[in-house]
């Protein structure tokens, strides 16, 4: 954890003196992550760590238990933010699923942050599916009045084996009643989909089982990822023993362009991740031939042995 001061040497030119320094430091702990369109966002650390800790294929949080940050240490953080960013408009609240807290703790949070930042016009937080269960539609609804207006969710897929098989602890069913609920609240929602996570042979279908969930639904944003395998997750050891075979990557451009195709809503498609071999983004369905005739283009162009170099490249998301 960050210490609450940064101490830090600067020479004045005028004085020909060294001055000391003292800038305040938020509480941080572990890694901090946000979506790329969450980067003019005020980040505030509530949770750090993962409440599941379970996700095979994850790496994200390696070593970095759950943990709730005190109400006085989220609000020593506040007054801090106040001082350097009094006119903040946008805040991010950080950790794998701060979602998790319960309602009543994030009404406190909310009310903090009203509290602090008069000027703030929206919230958001990562989320895992069952992290909005305990919560009712009025709660939620609460929320959203308190200026909770998106949160973005882990989904990875809706096949119910492949659910299973990588432990997520949720299957389709859940994934539809739970963000139904975001829908009737009021809540905006952006998902992630995991590429090729139901291992060679298996993209297809998971695909295809995830598009006719989400057309139930009403995401503003599909974020496509795909599976990069590193030895801090559980999954790294499935390849190495033989009893998970990963998709190849022609494999993948076929389950990306099965998504593409399958969804039927309006929704944006942001897939132009670092794990992506080809980057595609566009807002369906006006943009959804030029995207199909781009997979397209790539899966016949480029041969599978180029495709696997780069994703071997990937030291890290």
């Amino acid at each position: 954890m960050l210490s609450n001061f940064q101490v830090q040497p600067v020479f004045c030119k005028f004085t020909k003196k060294i001055r000391i320094m003292e800038y305040p430091q938020l509480h941080f702990t572990g890694q901090v992550w946000r979506p790329p369109y969450e980067a003019s966002s005020q980040l505030l650390q509530i949770t750090s760590g993962c409440t599941w800790h379970r996700c095979k294929f994850c790496s994200l949080y390696h070593g970095t238990p759950f943990r709730m940050s005190p109400i006085s240490e989220v609000e020593e953080d506040l007054r801090v933010i106040r001082q350097w960013q009094p006119r903040a408009r946008r805040v991010y609240l950080t950790g794998a699923n701060p979602f998790a807290l319960s309602y009543n703790r994030l009404m406190d949070i909310a009310i903090l942050l009203r509290k602090y930042l008069p000027h703030m016009e929206s919230f958001g937080m990562f989320a895992r599916v069952t992290d909005i269960a305990p919560k009712s539609v009025e709660e939620l609804k609460n929320l959203r009045h308190m200026k909770l207006d998106s949160i973005n969710i882990g989904m990875e897929t809706a096949h119910d084996p492949t659910l299973e098989r990588m432990d997520k602890g949720y299957r389709a069913a859940d994934i539809l009643a739970q963000l139904s609920k975001l829908d009737e609240a009021g809540i905006r929602y952006n998902l992630f989909y995991l590429n090729g996570l139901g291992g060679k042979g298996r993209g297809v279908e998971s695909a295809e089982a995830t598009a006719e969930v989400i057309n139930r639904l009403h995401p503003c944003i599909v974020n496509i990822v795909s599976l990069t395998v590193f030895p801090e997750s559980r999954l790294y050891q499935e390849v190495i023993d033989g009893t998970y075979e990963e998709e190849p990557e022609i494999e993948r451009l076929v389950e990306m362009r099965t998504l593409v195709e399958r969804l039927k809503i309006k929704v944006n498609i942001l897939g132009h991740h670092v794990s992506n071999t080809v980057p595609v983004t566009g807002a369906l369905p006006y943009d959804r031939v030029a995207i199909l005739r781009e997979l397209d283009n790539a899966i016949v162009r480029f041969p599978e042995a180029e495709l696997k170099d780069y994703r071997n490249r990937i030291w890290h998301l």
